[in-house]
């Protein structure tokens, strides 16, 4: 058989770039009234891979069973891949439609440190008002059921200043470790208390609650006999959609704000009863100093009320036999700054939660199947009147 056209009259195709070589692809199938489905957040670019790490080569795309495996092909060129057949199949059947059928591949999502590259500048541009006409789902999640939320996040660096002392004598030094241990132990006590877990999260199936944590700590260098005179911490904050960034921000600044005020108030006893944050000279002290390496962004909580949502909720238990939405405690950049827009906003996605930036990435053939199966009931449920 000959190979489909990528492209009929019926469509119209619009590639803005921002950076050369790097093109956002608009695709609309034309309603007859100024309302849209539109299908957004599949993207072009992927993340690195690292051939070491692969039992396949991750540039080659390889079918085994029902299965392709390459770089992308969850993490999301599957998606692109899958939504450029549902165009091509609209073009080709000319159903006759109310709402407009817009499809935006987006030229990057990976790097949220490298703006005005893709939907955020589409957005900013216009490109995109007319989305909000209708319902907006953000192909890029997974497992094929619809995702209710995501949690915002916001990265964290804490260093902290002892003094430097011969262990023999640990009365006259700081240890900078124990002195963040105390700290961060103080600061996840009142940040659970501040920000418990919202009673919306049950409502969103959310698994866990806001979290504050540690995940990376290093200290100077120096031999075993020495107390060390800094440590530093770093780590991330995992915020329900309910809370704020911003008000995470404050709140961290203030309970380290605090320590350095009185740094008594971390004092636990748990390292020993000469293990002190003050000298008995009271001229000395622990030194405590937050900064951001994220700035930060909030999360979302689709609004499942929403006749778009239920669309997806039906064709989802019409496909696939059941539908179970879900929230994650991870992010996905961006979303929640359309939905502030005004776009009406519902997130969906069909490759492997657990190939997502994964070495031997691969994607489910059949389960793309079944995604077109349920994007096309959304637009005919969406689109038409009947």
């Amino acid at each position: 058989m000959p190979p489909r056209p990528l492209f009929l009259p019926r469509s119209s195709l619009q590639r803005i770039s921002y950076v050369e070589g790097r093109g956002n692809l608009i695709i609309k199938y034309p309603g007859s009234t100024d309302k849209t489905c539109s299908f957004v957040g599949s993207h072009l670019d992927v993340v690195p891979a690292d051939p070491a790490g692969w039992e396949r080569d991750p540039f080659v795309l390889k079918r085994e069973g029902d299965e392709l495996f390459g770089r992308g092909t969850t993490d999301c060129l599957g998606h692109v891949a899958m939504l450029t057949d549902l165009m091509i199949s609209l073009s080709e059947t000319k159903p006759e439609l109310e709402s407009s059928v817009v499809c935006v591949f987006i030229a990057n999502e990976e790097n949220s440190t490298f703006l005005g590259v893709g939907v955020d500048q589409l957005a900013k541009e216009g490109h995109m008002d007319s989305l909000k006409n209708g319902p907006v789902y953000w192909i890029d999640s997974a497992d094929s059921q619809p995702c209710m939320g995501t949690c915002g996040m916001l990265q964290w660096r804490l260093d902290v200043s002892g003094k430097l002392f011969h262990s023999g004598l640990p009365h006259k030094g700081m240890n900078s470790i124990e002195a963040a241990m105390d700290s961060i132990a103080y600061i996840q006590r009142r940040f659970y208390n501040d920000f418990p877990r919202h009673e919306k999260e049950d409502v969103y199936n959310f698994v866990t609650c806001s979290t504050c944590k540690p995940t990376q700590v290093r200290c100077t260098q120096g031999s075993l006999n020495q107390l060390p005179p800094m440590c530093t911490m770093e780590g991330d904050v995992r915020l329900a959609p309910f809370y704020d960034v911003k008000d995470v921000k404050a709140a961290l600044e203030n309970y380290v704000a605090d320590i350095n005020n009185d740094p008594s108030v971390v004092e636990s006893g748990s390292h020993g009863p000469h293990s002190k944050y003050v000298l008995d000279s009271g001229n000395e002290k622990v030194a405590v100093k937050l900064s951001f390496i994220f700035p930060g962004e909030n999360g979302i909580a689709c609004n499942i009320d929403s006749d778009g949502f239920k669309a997806l909720k039906t064709a989802t238990q019409n496909v696939l036999g059941k539908v179970v939405p879900y929230s994650i405690g991870g992010s996905l950049p961006l979303i929640r700054d359309l939905q502030e827009q005004g776009f009406d906003v519902m997130i969906a996605g069909y490759g492997f939660s657990n190939k997502y930036h994964a070495d031997n990435e691969s994607v489910s053939i059949t389960a793309m199947q079944q995604a077109n199966g349920i994007l096309s009931q959304v637009i005919a449920d969406v689109c038409t009147s009947s």
